[in-house]
């Protein structure tokens, strides 16, 4: 906690001093400040000022030695701000010096006609290297994985491994491991750079390196990707083609960057929010656009639930103290059932849940709605009961409310837990299950049942 509080405080100090060197024109302490100022904090504060202030310190920026760091750091709607209005010759001299996967990221955002028009402005290398990774497909392995990388032959010794590394190139990705090929280029094992230092320096690399490894192929989605380095407790992953071929690597910090971006898309569908995670820096209308056809679930559950209250509307007429207890019937069931999907979205994208086992999750969770409704069913019996007893039939009241909302958590848990794993089954993502669709249905059954169990018990 408290080292949040320093983070927070020093991003603000930075934002503050940003803006007071702008607007008193203080060209050279704005130079210095932005020069000497960490790239993920940079880009923190560099959020939160205006279209006009981030344009034109921008053009500070894209002069630093910082702006290869700088960029990934920021927000894709930031990113598309920036680069729209440029013309392709500058953007391509302003990115030119960024790893390939950076470039990629940043020309996939910007229009199609735009994005060609700057790779027609890069450097044959350049250029070879961003089309290798425009050919596999978005959110992939591929499209994030690093082609800056240093292979190592297993005949060489530890001594000539260690001699290349003085030798390596500083754009190569951070060596945490030693990938080990054959004379054909193949992959034939791995080492950590921690062992390698353990062995005598006349130690060839194929009698210490590790044959059995893991590794991911370019079109791996890179959610798996994640799943596989936080499993394994990997710093870095290979990236190999079908013939064992190393082209690329992963590393961890790609790979906590996929973890945030998953979660973020997960708990806006969760809520019904869409699944864009740049969603804070659309403008009204587009976070209006987004969001309404995920509400338009809620809003014809409404309709339909308007509409089987109507069926029942001579009921309501002559018992008028059930209408007050249709909020809770409804909230309730709606809570559980948000809870139930939630717990089991979360163990599905964890692999804390089994699929192939999924029986025992289904009806323990189905025992947990019984077992909370039968509680707070009890317990809103009760209080009907006492707060009703002028009603014709206090107890029976009490009844029908009581099993209401057993019956309510019951089904809601019930639709909550295989709503989700039947989504998974059809290759649909179960994040969609917590938001409208899990509550919209629970509001329409609980709704059919209260008024079914007051028909029948309660005598008019």
């Amino acid at each position: 906690m408290r080292r949040e509080i320093i983070v927070d405080n020093e991003i603000q100090v930075i934002l503050d001093k940003i803006r007071y060197h702008y607007r008193r024109r203080a060209k050279i302490a704005l130079y210095k400040l932005l020069q000497n100022t960490h790239p993920a904090v940079l880009s923190d504060a560099f959020r939160h000022l205006s279209e006009i202030e981030r344009s034109d310190i921008f053009q500070y920026i894209q002069r630093m030695s910082i702006l290869k760091d700088f960029l990934p750091e920021l927000d894709d709607m930031i990113i598309e701000e920036l680069f729209e209005d440029k013309k392709p010759d500058d953007v391509a001299q302003i990115i030119h010096n960024l790893p390939a996967e950076d470039m990629v990221d940043i020309l996939a955002l910007l229009p199609q006609r735009l994005s060609e028009q700057i790779q027609e402005n890069l450097d044959k290398e350049e250029l070879e290297e961003v089309q290798e990774l425009f050919q596999y497909p978005e959110e992939s392995a591929g499209r994030i994985m690093s082609t800056q990388f240093v292979t190592f032959e297993e005949t060489f010794s530890v001594r000539k491994a260690i001699d290349r590394f003085q030798d390596m190139d500083e754009d190569t990705e951070a060596p945490f491991y030693i990938y080990v090929v054959d004379q054909s280029g193949r992959m034939v094992g791995v080492l950590s750079l921690r062992h390698l230092l353990l062995y005598p320096r006349s130690t060839i690399l194929q009698d210490i390196m590790e044959k059995n490894f893991i590794a991911v192929s370019p079109e791996t989605d890179q959610e798996e990707v994640a799943d596989i380095v936080s499993q394994y407790n990997y710093l870095a992953i290979p990236v190999l083609e079908k013939d064992n071929e190393l082209v690329g690597v992963i590393t961890v910090d790609d790979v906590i960057d996929i973890i945030r971006e998953e979660a973020t898309e997960d708990i806006l569908k969760m809520a019904g929010a869409g699944d864009d995670r740049e969603i804070l820096h659309k403008s009204t209308l587009e976070s209006a656009r987004i969001r309404f056809p995920w509400l338009m679930a809620s809003w014809l559950g409404g309709v339909l639930a308007l509409t089987i209250i109507g069926v029942f509307e001579s009921l309501l007429e002559k018992t008028i103290v059930l209408a007050a207890f249709i909020p809770i019937i409804m909230g309730m069931g709606g809570n559980v059932g948000t809870q139930t999907s939630t717990i089991v979205v979360r163990g599905i994208a964890t692999d804390r849940i089994n699929l192939n086992y999924v029986s025992s999750v289904i009806f323990k969770e189905i025992r947990v709605g019984m077992l909370l409704g039968a509680i707070y069913g009890f317990l809103l019996g009760i209080l009907a009961y006492y707060r009703y007893l002028d009603f014709q039939d206090p107890a029976m009241l009490g009844v029908v409310v009581g099993t209401a909302v057993f019956s309510a958590m019951a089904i809601a848990s019930t639709i909550g837990v295989i709503l989700p794993i039947f989504l998974n089954k059809l290759k649909i993502d179960p994040a969609i299950a917590t938001g409208p669709i899990v509550t919209t249905s629970v509001d329409i059954f609980g709704v059919i049942i209260y008024f079914y169990i007051a028909s029948i018990l309660i005598k008019i």
